[in-house]
């Protein structure tokens, strides 16, 4: 009888080793990915959801300050999809903190909620996660 139990006890213990070893090597690969992900430099013209035309607009608001950039997001934010809405509007968080840091603060959840862990804007959502997020 005990050596039924000393193999069941050794089945359990290589089960359970097995199991862990598998879950270290799923851990170990998703740090990989998230590391290898880090180095991809993301720049805003590689992203899509801008239709060509709008553009050289866009980077006109940018430059012209908060006031135009804000008016040329309600004229043109329908018309642009993620991923590129979402860098638009933390830019454009970034440029309403400092008048209005607590819409800042809501523009900045509402772009992290909706944004998902695999998109391209997400690096920078966990970057700036310390200055607007809760």
């Amino acid at each position: 009888m005990t050596k039924i139990i000393t193999a069941g006890i050794i089945i359990i213990v290589l089960w359970v080793a097995y199991h862990m070893w598998v879950y270290w090597e799923q851990i170990r690969d998703e740090k990989e990915a998230q590391i290898a992900a880090s180095k991809v430099v993301v720049r805003e013209e590689m992203l899509s959801g801008l239709p060509q035309n709008l553009e050289n607009s866009l980077q006109g608001a940018k430059k012209a300050g908060l006031g135009t950039f804000r008016r040329w997001l309600e004229t043109y934010g329908s018309s642009i999809q993620d991923p590129r809405k979402a860098w638009i509007e933390l830019d454009y968080c970034m440029l309403l903190a400092r008048e209005n840091a607590k819409e800042a603060g809501r523009i900045f959840a509402a772009v992290q909620q909706r944004t998902p862990t695999n998109s391209p804007v997400y690096l920078r959502i966990r970057q700036l996660e310390a200055t607007y997020g809760k």
